[in-house]
């Protein structure tokens, strides 16, 4: 193997397999001789990966973990399964990870060959995505098109749903992508609005990277996210959860998600939650009945509504006889 760039990249590759090289076998399984092999580790070296080495029988070269990650030189099964793996986690809410997902995924797919790029989506076409929340998905491909435009400060062209149904074009600059834990949001200066607003990434189609560049805008608030906790806000009415759980606080904060809130607690077996919500009132009755202990909400009546609806259809399905 006399080209030199390649000849380190297939290198690289084999030194990320965690495991000790001696420098004969890398030799024999590059084609070189063994002086070739401990120049290109020198070469390695001065480009910033970490290559140790170790003197013995058993000794041999290894790569180490260093202050920064390097470039990762994959094969075709590995970036296959990588891929897959962070559309599933683009795509299913995994909390903490949504957004490094997205961004991961844009670099990924960017550089993904052709061919890869469908076998990663048959792939993903045979599998079955387990929803929650109102049953609401996203395309991890919108969401890859919606990153890689915000990344490159890039306006971004789309078909839009409002929650009337009316469909419309859009010509925003993105700015950032947010994940509730339930759904995906964009905070994008709209271009036609002369403002900013957010969008349910759930509700855009045909997302499309016009190549037009944009200086990027600064945001009338400190950050994205409180730009959408704002904007939802005004959208959305705002209720106050009162709920008494007869369970330890423990076992119930295990048990209830994190957008909800944090119960307190009242004795060694019951706690309380009080908090502000301008959640949807018929998910959050669902999420309390999921604790799985007794409890009693004493406000709002809307959500003590949603609850009895809840238990009568609860009541109902378990009351029929099967066929």
């Amino acid at each position: 193997m006399t080209d030199t760039p390649a000849r380190l990249l297939n290198l690289l590759s084999l030194l990320q397999t965690p495991r000790e090289w001696p420098g004969s076998e890398l030799a024999e399984r590059l084609g070189v001789s063994p002086r070739t092999i401990r120049r290109d580790i020198e070469r390695l070296r001065d480009l910033g990966y970490p290559v140790q080495a170790t003197m013995g029988a058993d000794g041999g070269y290894r790569l180490a973990a260093g202050a920064a990650l390097p470039p990762l030189v994959l094969d075709d099964e590995e970036a296959v399964a990588i891929a897959v793996g962070l559309r599933a986690g683009a795509g299913h809410a995994v909390e903490g990870i949504e957004e490094a997902s997205v961004r991961a995924l844009a670099k990924l797919e960017q550089v993904l060959p052709a061919r890869l790029r469908h076998r990663v989506a048959a792939l993903q076409a045979a599998m079955v995505p387990l929803t929650g929340g109102d049953g609401t998905t996203v395309d991890p491909r919108t969401l890859t098109v919606i990153a890689s435009a915000a990344t490159g400060h890039e306006r971004l062209r789309f078909a839009y749903r409002k929650g009337d149904g009316t469909e419309m074009k859009r010509l925003v600059e993105p700015h950032r992508l947010i994940s509730t834990g339930r759904r995906w949001y964009l905070v994008a200066y709209d271009i036609d609005r002369d403002d900013w607003r957010t969008f349910r990434v759930d509700r855009v189609s045909e997302p499309f990277a016009t190549g037009a560049r944009f200086a990027e805008r600064e945001l009338p608030v400190a950050d994205a996210a409180e730009f959408l906790k704002r904007s939802m806000a005004r959208l959305q009415p705002t209720y106050r959860l009162l709920a008494t759980f007869r369970a330890p606080v423990e076992f119930v904060t295990a048990r209830l998600p994190n957008w909800l809130g944090t119960p307190v607690r009242v004795d060694d077996d019951t706690c309380r939650l009080d908090v502000t919500t301008s959640d949807s009132l018929e998910w959050v009755a669902f999420r309390l009945a999921l604790v799985d202990c007794a409890f009693e909400v004493q406000e709002p009546a809307e959500l003590i509504d949603h609850l009895r609806e809840l238990g009568t259809r609860i009541t109902g399905a378990a009351g029929r006889n099967p066929r």
